[in-house]
Order: structure tokens, then C-alpha cells, then sequence
């Protein structure tokens, strides 16, 4: 550890890295000015560099500073996130699910359940890539796919996939329902990240006369696109029963199975289960037969 600086210069660079200025770094720290200051001078000396340019109303990093604090801040930040997974909060769950699960599902759904457990933090990671349980520090996550998950993880079978074709009734104005074949070749695509068009299309034996589709990243915004009548959207029918329900959105009468892609609720297998885990799947399984 001897090549390392004194981890109360480190400290000091780092705040005043943030704040450009002694004062107000040192009243972050609780300590004096001064002492800041000589922190950051000591380390400018171990270091060799100038990492500072000292103005009359405060800081400014100079290149090399700025490439070395931003080093430094990752460090502490992370050094800040492994305390915290030290430190028990047992009525905090933290939950990974996609984007388009977290907007068109859960949201809608929060008021539900932060009304009935008041007493529990549930807090959202919505993202693409699959989240770990122990680097990310996640107590459950809701994934597509089929079981088995692995050994450690417990999964419980929230919904399943059942990929519909939805459109606005806007969209279907002059059209006829049931729609005939035909007719949906011809109306204009809603492309998400799954791409499952092609695959609904050859299924039906169609093929697409409306060649310039809207292509979309995620699901959630093309129902989004769906909705406001500029397509037709393939798409989980749970995550649209609400838009269905309130005329928002027509099923077309097209489905297309996607395979072992169900939705499930995935936990850690502990041998001692937290209470509020075990209350936001029970909310969560309870929800999810509700709504089937």
C-alpha cells in the first residue's frame, strides 16, 4: 500500500474536485480550510503534478487533475456502494425488470401495492441487460424465458406469453372487423426490438405490402406508437389488457407463439427469507392471477 496516496488527501481531491473550492469542501468534510487545502497541496507533492489551478473565487481542475479526479470518484462511489450492501435495510426490495415491463405494468400498478404496504421501499432498476443478484445487489428480477433459472434461484411463473396484434380503432376507421388477411397486410407495421412480424406474416402466409414500417427500440414505445394510430404493434397481451379494456387499443384476432418466453418472478433461495421479499411476491403472484 505504500505507492498509494493517504487516503485523507484522496478524500480531500475528491471533494474539492466536486465543489472547485476549499471552503465549501471543507464544510462537506466537517473539517477547516485550511486542512483541505494542505491535504491537497501534500498530495500534489507525493503525486509530482499540479492538480489544481488555484483562481481568486475558487478551483479549477487542470487536465490532469480532471483525468485523475474522475478516477478518484469512481473509486470512492464505489467504495460508498459495498458499504451499503453492508448495511441492512429490511424493508428495502430492489427489483430489476425490462423498460416496457417496468412502464406498462408495474407503474400502473404501484399505486396498488405501495397503498397496501406502505411500510416497504420498493425500488425500480429498469434495464435491458440481465441484472445479477449479488454484483448488482437485487433482490428480485422478472425475466423471460423457461425454467430452470439455476440451482439458486427460485422462479415463480407470473404470466403467460401470449403475443397479440393491436391497433388503434382510429387506425381501423374504414375497416371491417373481424380484419381479413389481406387487410393486415396492407396496414403499416409497428417494429419493436423482438422483430416478430416476419414471422406472424409467413405464419398467415402473408406477405407485407406496407414495406415502410415504424421501427422502434422497445415495446413500450411501440404501444405508445400503436395507441396514437401509427401502426399495427405485436405484443404481450398482459401488458395491454388495461388499453384493451378502455378502447384504446382492438385485438385484431393474430397471435404468434414466440416459444418457452413466459414471464416469471425470479428470487434468491435463502435460508432467511426476508419478510418484505416474500410480501412483494406474494403481491406480485397474487396481481398476476388477478389479471388472468
Amino acid at each position: 500500500m505504500t505507492d498509494l496516496p493517504p487516503l485523507n488527501g484522496l478524500r480531500a481531491f475528491d471533494v474539492a474536485g466536486r465543489r472547485l473550492n476549499f471552503r465549501a469542501a471543507a464544510d462537506e468534510m466537517g473539517v477547516t480550510q485550511g486542512a483541505v487545502a494542505q491535504q491537497v497541496r501534500q498530495l500534489e507533492a507525493q503525486l509530482g503534478v499540479k492538480l489544481f489551478e488555484r483562481l481568486p473565487k475558487g478551483l479549477a481542475l487542470t487536465s490532469t487533475g480532471r483525468s485523475y479526479h474522475t478516477r478518484v470518484a469512481q473509486a470512492f462511489a464505489e467504495l460508498r456502494s459495498a458499504t451499503a450492501h453492508l448495511k441492512p435495510e429490511p424493508n428495502k426490495v430492489l427489483i430489476s425488470v425490462t423498460p416496457t415491463f417496468a412502464a406498462k405494468w408495474l407503474i400502473p400498478n404501484l399505486p396498488d401495492f405501495s397503498g397496501t404496504y406502505p411500510d416497504i421501499d420498493l425500488r425500480i432498476l429498469a434495464t435491458e441487460k440481465v441484472s445479477s443478484f449479488h454484483s448488482d445487489g437485487i433482490d428480485l428480477a422478472i425475466r423471460q424465458g423457461a425454467p430452470p433459472f439455476g440451482a439458486s434461484i427460485k422462479a415463480t411463473l407470473l404470466f403467460r406469453q401470449d403475443v397479440i396484434a393491436v391497433a388503434a380503432p382510429k387506425l381501423l376507421a374504414n375497416v371491417d372487423l373481424p380484419i381479413r388477411p389481406e387487410t393486415l397486410s396492407n396496414l403499416p407495421k409497428i417494429h419493436d426490438a423482438h422483430d416478430l412480424w416476419p414471422d406472424l406474416l409467413a405464419a398467415a402466409g402473408l406477405v407485407d405490402q406496407h414495406k415502410r414500417g415504424l421501427r422502434l427500440s422497445q415495446t413500450a414505445l411501440a404501444v405508445d406508437a400503436a395507441i396514437s394510430g401509427q401502426g399495427v404493434a405485436l405484443v404481450s397481451r398482459f401488458l395491454v389488457s388495461d388499453e384493451i379494456a378502455a378502447g384504446k387499443l382492438l385485438d385484431l384476432g393474430y397471435s404468434i407463439g414466440t416459444g418457452p418466453q413466459d414471464f416469471y418472478l425470479l428470487a434468491l433461495r435463502r435460508s432467511d427469507p426476508s419478510r418484505a421479499i416474500d410480501t412483494v411476491v406474494s403481491w406480485f403472484t397474487a396481481q398476476a392471477q388477478h389479471q388472468d
